[in-house]
C-alpha cells in the first residue's frame, strides 16, 4: 500500500488505497453535491472515552474543534473512567457535556454506554481520548453512513502519531491498516448510526476487551452492514515504550479472542472462532518448540537446534511479511511486523488460556491495562 502524508495539526502517514475500484465508485456517489448537502442536516454527537490521558486528551478535543463539518457544530460528551489528572476538568472547557464513572471495572464499553444514550443526534461519533480526529473524516463517514439505512458504522484509516518513538509503536502502526469495503467489525474510532445501537442493545459492559467486533457482530445478524473507507480518521498515540505494555496489550487481544468467540460458537456465524483456534495452537507450538530447542541445546551441548529454531521463526516471519507486504513497501519493517506476528502467538495465547481458567474458578477478570499514566 502507498502511503502518503496528511495534516492534523501537523504532518502524519495515512494509509490510502484509493486506486481500488470499489473505493472510487463510493466516491463518485458519496461526494455529489445533492449528498454533501444531505449531510449537512443530521446533528453529529461525539462520544470521547477516556482515563488520565493528560495532555492527549486535550489534543483530542483540540482537534474535534477543529473538524470541517458541514451541519451546525456537534454535540461533545465525555465520559470519564476515574482520571486523577483533571481530565474532567479540560473536557468543560471544550464545551463538553462531563460524565463521571464510579466504577470497580471501567470498561471501555461502559463508558461508550454511558455516552450514546444521552446524545440528541442520530449519528454518533466515538472518540477515544488518545486520538487526534481527521478534520474531514466525519464529513466523509455522514455522506457514507446517510448512502443506506442499512448501514450501522463506518470507520477509517488510523495511523500512529509517533511510530518514531519504539519499536512497538512503528509495528503496531501497521496492524491498524485494513483494506476498504465492508468488514466483520470497527474499532473504537467509528461513526455508527444511534437506531442501530439502541436496536442492538449498545455495548456489553462486562467485556474488558473486544467490544466493539462483538457488537458489530450482533449489528450484522440484525442485518445492518460495517463499512471502512479509505480515508484518514484520526492519529493514534499509542505511547508504547516497553515490552511488558506490548506482552500485557496481546494477553488482552488473546482474552479478548476466547471470550468473544465463547458467546457466538453455537450460532450460524462463530464469530472469531477461526482465530482463537489459531491462536491458541501457534502459541503453544511457539512455546513448545523454543522450550524444546533450549532443552535440546543444553543436552547435546551443541547450539544447533536454538539455530534451527531461529532459523524456523525467520522463515514463518518472512512469509507473514510477504502476506503483509501491501501495508508497507519498507522490508525491514515488514520483517519485523512478519517476527511480530508470530511472536505475539505466545501471549494472546496466554490471555486465552487465562480466560478459560477465570471461567473455570467462576471470576471476573480485572481490567488488563498496559497504558503508562502520561507525565
Amino acid at each position: 500500500m502507498e502511503l502518503r502524508k496528511s495534516a492534523i495539526g501537523k504532518k502524519l502517514p495515512w494509509a490510502l488505497n484509493e486506486s481500488m475500484d470499489a473505493h472510487n465508485n463510493m466516491e463518485k456517489v458519496v461526494n455529489t453535491p445533492e449528498n454533501r448537502e444531505a449531510s449537512a442536516c443530521p446533528l453529529l454527537s461525539i462520544v470521547v472515552i477516556g482515563r488520565n490521558e493528560g495532555a492527549r486528551l486535550h489534543r483530542c478535543l483540540q482537534s474535534i474543534s477543529s473538524i470541517d463539518y458541514l451541519s451546525p457544530k456537534p454535540e461533545l460528551i465525555y465520559v470519564d473512567s476515574g482520571s486523577t489528572d483533571g481530565s474532567p476538568e479540560v473536557a468543560r472547557s471544550f464545551g463538553a457535556q462531563v460524565i463521571v464513572l464510579n466504577a470497580a471495572r471501567p470498561t471501555a464499553a461502559l463508558g461508550r454506554n454511558a455516552g450514546w444514550p444521552l446524545a440528541k443526534g442520530k449519528f454518533i461519533l466515538f472518540l477515544d481520548g488518545d486520538t487526534m480526529l481527521h478534520a474531514d473524516f466525519p464529513r466523509r463517514a455522514m455522506e457514507t453512513i446517510s448512502l443506506d439505512p442499512a448501514i450501522a458504522a463506518v470507520w477509517g484509516n488510523l495511523k500512529e502519531i509517533h511510530p518514531e518513538a519504539s519499536i512497538y509503536n512503528r509495528i503496531l502502526d501497521l496492524d491498524w491498516i485494513y483494506p476498504p469495503g465492508e468488514t466483520e467489525f470497527c474499532g473504537g474510532n467509528v461513526l455508527m448510526r444511534k437506531q442501530a445501537i439502541e436496536a442492538c442493545g449498545g455495548y456489553d459492559a462486562g467485556l474488558i476487551a473486544g467490544e466493539e467486533p462483538e457488537l458489530c457482530r450482533r449489528m450484522r445478524a440484525a442485518g445492518y452492514r460495517i463499512i471502512h473507507i479509505d480515508a484518514p480518521m484520526a492519529g493514534h498515540d499509542l505511547g508504547m515504550k516497553h515490552f511488558s505494555q506490548y506482552w500485557k496489550r496481546s494477553v488482552r487481544s488473546g482474552h479478548a479472542y476466547a471470550e468473544v468467540s465463547r458467546r457466538f460458537r453455537e450460532t450460524d456465524d462463530p464469530f472469531w472462532q477461526a482465530e482463537h483456534k489459531r491462536s491458541l495452537i501457534r502459541g503453544i507450538f511457539w512455546t513448545a518448540s523454543i522450550c524444546l530447542a533450549m532443552i535440546l541445546t543444553a543436552a547435546a551441548r551443541s547450539v544447533t537446534p536454538l539455530l534451527l529454531w531461529i532459523v524456523l521463526l525467520l522463515l514463518a516471519s518472512l512469509r507473514s511479511a510477504w502476506n503483509a507486504r501491501w501495508k508497507s513497501s519498507r522490508m525491514s519493517l515488514l520483517i519485523l511486523y512478519g517476527m511480530h506476528s508470530q511472536l505475539q502467538q505466545i501471549p494472546i495465547c496466554l490471555g486465552e488460556l487465562q480466560y478459560a481458567y477465570h471461567q473455570y474458578v467462576g471470576k471476573h477478570r480485572p481490567l488488563i491495562e498496559y497504558k503508562n499514566v502520561p507525565e
